[in-house]
C-alpha cells in the first residue's frame, strides 16, 4: 500500500511541476541530466534492473509532454472555433483605446 502511494505522490509532484509553465524546462533539464547521467537509483551497471528506472522516468517524461501538447492544440482550436464563429459585426464593436507616451 505504501508504494502505490509513494510512485503515485512522485508522479503527481512531477505531473504538477511540469506542467507549471515557470518550471517546466527546469524539469525537463533535471529530467535528461538523470537519464544520462550514470547515478540513478538503480544503477545501469545492472543489466535489467538498472533501465527500469530510467524507462519509467523517459515514460512520464514523454507523457506529460505529450499531454501538454494535446492540449495547448486542443485549446487553440477551441479559440479558433471561437473566432471563426463570432459574426464580423462583434468584432468591430469591440474597440480598445490606447494612449500611449514616447519616453525617452
Amino acid at each position: 500500500m505504501a508504494k502505490g502511494f509513494f510512485g503515485k505522490s512522485i508522479m503527481t509532484w512531477y505531473r504538477k511541476l511540469i506542467r507549471n509553465s515557470k518550471y517546466r524546462w527546469v524539469i525537463l533539464f533535471g529530467t535528461l541530466v538523470y537519464l544520462v547521467s550514470p547515478l540513478d537509483i538503480s544503477p545501469d551497471v545492472f543489466p535489467v534492473v538498472g533501465w527500469i528506472d530510467d524507462g519509467l522516468v523517459a515514460t512520464l517524461a514523454i507523457t506529460e509532454i505529450t499531454q501538454i501538447l494535446l492540449d495547448r492544440k486542443r485549446n487553440l482550436r477551441q479559440a479558433e472555433k471561437f473566432t471563426t464563429q463570432a459574426p464580423v459585426a462583434d468584432r468591430s464593436e469591440t474597440v480598445i483605446d490606447v494612449e500611449s507616451v514616447a519616453v525617452l
